[in-house]
């Protein structure tokens, strides 16, 4: 694969995992800026690894990883130096700090904040664990977005969450790299959701892209994408080809 000029992310041949387990092959794929690229597949299909490895948690086995046309090995905090936030399927705050706290942790201001979530401007002051999962999530995405990332790695961000609340930070995904001409690769349980706010997609399973494109070609075989690579069939044998890799024989 050839990525147009200009790409904020791209890896080529890229293959991760665990110590010398690959769990991802022959990974190619890129992001540009100011689009949403959503990275959909069954669980244990690769995802998170994919994102770990491009965020630097984990260390390539083999091919390469370009960030803003720089070859990179750097671990995270070196790469969001330059540039790249990573917003984890966990919501990273610190439930005894208020949210107000929470930014100031980050160097984030709270007004940049309730610039993205006006709904968090009340919130200031009331302990993040005591805030709903949907308002946990929106000071988690609020943080990273305030820090005015070029490129964002999110996963699962709307794991758990009511349907509601999922469209409104998937909303806010949208009109940040809209506005700001951020890049974003989204991993994202709620398919049709992600498919309604991103560019591009990428369809993992089993470690590897099996189907890729612009949304507007793959609209019409959603049904199709769901029955074929994302049923509780695949993902139950994707689980059990990752358990296998993972243990041996």
């Amino acid at each position: 694969m050839t990525a147009p000029s200009g790409s904020l992310l791209e890896c080529r041949g890229l293959a991760a995992g665990y110590g010398d387990i690959a769990v991802v092959r022959e990974l190619d794929l890129h992001v540009d800026a100011g689009e949403v690229v959503a990275l959909i597949g069954p669980n244990g299909a690769g995802k998170t690894t994919t994102l770990l490895t491009l965020a630097g948690e984990l260390p390539p086995i083999a091919g390469e990883v370009r960030f803003r046309d720089v070859g990179l090995k750097a671990p995270l905090f070196r790469r969001a130096r330059r540039g790249m936030g990573f917003v984890t399927e966990e919501r990273s705050v610190f439930m005894k700090l208020t949210a107000a706290e929470n930014l100031r942790v980050a160097g984030v201001a709270p007004a940049d904040a309730v610039d993205v979530f006006p709904e968090l401007g009340p919130l200031m002051g009331r302990t993040a664990g005591l805030m709903s999962g949907g308002e946990q999530q929106m000071l988690t995405l609020a943080r990273a977005v305030a820090r005015e990332p070029v490129l964002l790695l999110i996963d699962e961000l709307s794991l758990g969450l009511a349907p509601l609340v999922v469209r409104r930070l998937l909303e806010t995904v949208r009109r940040v790299a809209t506005e700001k001409s951020t890049g974003v690769l989204l991993v994202e349980q709620h398919v049709r959701q992600a498919l309604g706010i991103a560019d591009r997609v990428y369809v993992m399973q089993r470690g590897r892209i099996v189907m890729s494109g612009a949304v507007d070609e793959v609209r019409g075989r959603i049904d199709e994408i769901e029955a074929t690579y994302l049923s509780d069939e695949a993902a139950l044998a994707d689980g059990a080809a990752t358990e296998r890799r993972s243990t041996g024989p």
